[in-house]
């Protein structure tokens, strides 16, 4: 439902603006340039899932093949304590433990083609908990009923904010584009990304937790909680002992030799308890290939909004009116420059990643602005995208606190962007 009043947003607040930019100022290409983004916009979104057919059959081929082998298993058994917490309304033990937990580390190592089937298999295998849910429910009406399959779970909640807050530990990416463009040192916005991004992860946590009810004031989620602060910390200091050209070579290394270890284990696992590993991988094939085709209408519908609401000038509007609030306020507004990035972050991947080369190739990649702006890059992640298509692909259609949940955990993250900023660079 949240969804729904947001994807209207776009479009009648676009063509207000757009309409009185006609009126008052004269602009007679502000409407040519809407038209035009929703037929470009439509046209990457069909790319983007045609183009994630190959990848999402690729990765449930290999997370069958894990299945089968019983891999998947093993990995929910060992985490069972940890996510039994978090995710209370999931078996003990249950295959969508492992499939979330493979999620999580691909997107922690900035692996997205990766995490993305995984996150999907893992909403697939939460789907079928909740229908079997529903299903020993008695007394619902079959309007109840159909409701209910068409809500979002606990479960799916959690799960979506972990990946919309985004916890990156290497954003290989963003060093790339930093040494393209030139900075002295590309690496300078690791520490600070991997600060902000781990405010942004505890947040989400901590605000779906009492949203939900989830004691979080327990040994487990305590001890957890306080050995990724010691990891993060240790990794910290390993890193800031590297170069930039050892850094990026190492990060690389792990990503991609982490990877291949996972294919050969499961392909080796399912080899001992006699799996038949080919046909394994085409059933799994098979499900990403109709998953893919599901989502392209989700994506569609919001890649087209997002695109009209850029093109009627409705996002330079924004920043505008902000730069002059905080600038009536007294406050420094070095950082509002830097916002289209984080604004558009919750919106579109791509679209950020866009304003963030266009701020550091206009500020200057080592300026203020282009550090914050790759900061806001790595710190969370792609709300509305990740809840158009991982909720769209078991067809959810009342999100309840999914995207209140996901906006907070990104306002946590560009809250702690800022700070980092300044901490490190000054303003």
């Amino acid at each position: 439902m949240v969804l729904n009043y947001i994807w209207i947003a776009f479009f009648v607040l676009a063509f207000i603006i757009a309409l009185g930019k006609l009126i008052f100022m004269g602009d007679t290409t502000v409407f040519p340039a809407m038209m035009d983004s929703t037929f470009s916009s439509s046209k990457t979104a069909f790319e983007i899932s045609i183009g994630l057919t190959g990848v999402l059959s690729l990765w449930m081929g290999v997370m069958k093949i894990g299945e089968r082998g019983g891999v998947v298993n093993v990995l929910a058994r060992i985490l069972s304590p940890l996510f039994s917490k978090l995710f209370p309304d999931i078996p003990k033990g249950h295959p969508a433990t492992g499939s979330i937990f493979m999620n999580i580390a691909a997107n922690m190592l900035g692996l997205d083609n990766a995490a993305t089937p995984l996150g999907l298999k893992a909403m697939e295998q939460m789907e079928q908990i909740k229908q079997e849910q529903i299903s020993k429910k008695e007394g619902l009406t079959e309007a109840e009923r159909s409701r209910l399959k068409e809500t979002a779970s606990n479960p799916m909640i959690m799960f979506l904010v972990l990946n919309t807050s985004g916890l990156t530990l290497i954003p290989v990416t963003i060093m790339t584009y930093r040494v393209q463009l030139g900075a002295a040192q590309p690496t300078d916005i690791f520490i600070p990304i991997l600060i902000a991004t781990f405010f942004a992860t505890l947040a989400g946590i901590i605000i779906t937790s009492l949203w939900q009810g989830i004691n979080l004031l327990n040994r487990t989620m305590l001890f957890t909680l306080g050995g990724a602060c010691a990891l993060v910390g240790a990794m910290i200091w390993g890193f800031r002992q590297m170069d930039s050209e050892l850094m990026n070579t190492v990060s690389t290394t792990i990503a991609s030799s982490l990877l291949m270890t996972i294919i050969t284990g499961f392909i080796v696992a399912a080899m001992r308890k006699k799996v038949n590993v080919y046909d394994a991988f085409i059933d799994g094939a098979k499900d990403g290939f109709q998953t893919a085709v599901r989502i392209i209408p989700y994506l569609v519908a919001i890649l087209v909004a997002i695109g009209v609401f850029r093109a009627s000038g409705a996002m330079d509007m924004l920043i505008g009116s902000l730069r002059w609030l905080v600038s009536a306020c007294g406050i420094d507004a070095a950082w509002v420059d830097a916002m289209p990035t984080a604004l558009m972050k919750p919106l579109s991947g791509s679209g950020a990643r866009g304003m963030m080369v266009d701020a550091m190739t206009n500020s200057g990649a080592d300026s203020f602005v282009g550090r914050l702006s790759c900061i806001f890059q790595g710190s969370t992640d792609t709300t509305f995208y990740i809840l158009a298509v991982y909720f769209g692909s078991v067809g959810v259609r009342f999100t309840r606190h999914a995207v209140a949940c996901g906006l907070l955990a990104d306002l946590a993250g560009v809250i702690a962007a800022i700070a980092v900023a300044y901490m490190f660079f000054g303003g």
